[in-house]
């Protein structure tokens, strides 16, 4: 039987953030140049890169200098559009809460964002926010689903978890987990009350 539920956060809790074209004319940028500059160096930041490294290298690639207090500046409103939370999600979460279901977040996010996480109002709903960049290791690496199980204290057969890359998905079922590709809230709604009443 399900012990853990675990969450992605990123257009999973989140709406996908509308902070970019704000964040693109911070750095006189092009929007569209400034996206694909802004995924293109994603990876190492997940993985933990520090703030400064990153908006360096995001803006190297636009051919924009970036010291630190525009670093500072641009990770803020970075965060700021990720915090943004789905009202279903958020109303799955607090009744999953409120029916003392043990609930995880397994985000792919830099350190940055895990502290202003822990900020939030609805950062009690979790027993453990597990954040890649504080472990230096992201989904789907297998090591992250390990550093996961020994948070938990839990087997991977205790665990079912969401998320909204098949990639990460597929890495958890290997490792052991139920995982299921999120597809909204009330989709997993019906699936949990099937995992969780067996």
């Amino acid at each position: 039987m399900v012990r853990w539920v675990v969450f992605d956060y990123g257009e999973v809790i989140s709406r996908r953030t509308a902070a970019l074209p704000g964040i693109a004319a911070m750095l006189d940028a092009d929007p569209e140049a400034f996206e694909a500059a802004y995924f293109a160096e994603r990876k190492a930041y997940d993985w933990g890169c520090p703030d400064l490294d990153y908006w360096r290298s995001v803006g190297a690639r636009l051919g924009r200098q970036v010291d630190a207090d525009l670093s500072e500046r641009l990770t803020s409103a970075d965060v700021e559009g990720w915090l943004e939370t789905d009202p279903g999600s958020r109303r799955l979460l607090d009744d999953l809460h409120e029916q003392g279901v043990a609930l995880a977040l397994l985000s792919n996010a830099p350190a940055s964002f895990g502290r202003a996480v822990e900020r939030t109002d609805w950062a009690r709903l979790f027993k453990h926010l597990v954040f890649s960049g504080d472990l230096k290791l992201a989904k789907p690496d297998a090591r992250i689903y390990r550093a996961l199980l020994e948070t938990l204290a839990a087997e991977p057969a205790d665990c079912l978890f969401f998320d909204d890359r098949q990639e990460n998905v597929d890495a958890a079922r290997e490792a052991g987990l139920g995982a299921e590709l999120w597809s909204g809230a009330e989709a997993a709604r019906s699936l949990l009350q099937t995992h969780l009443t067996r």
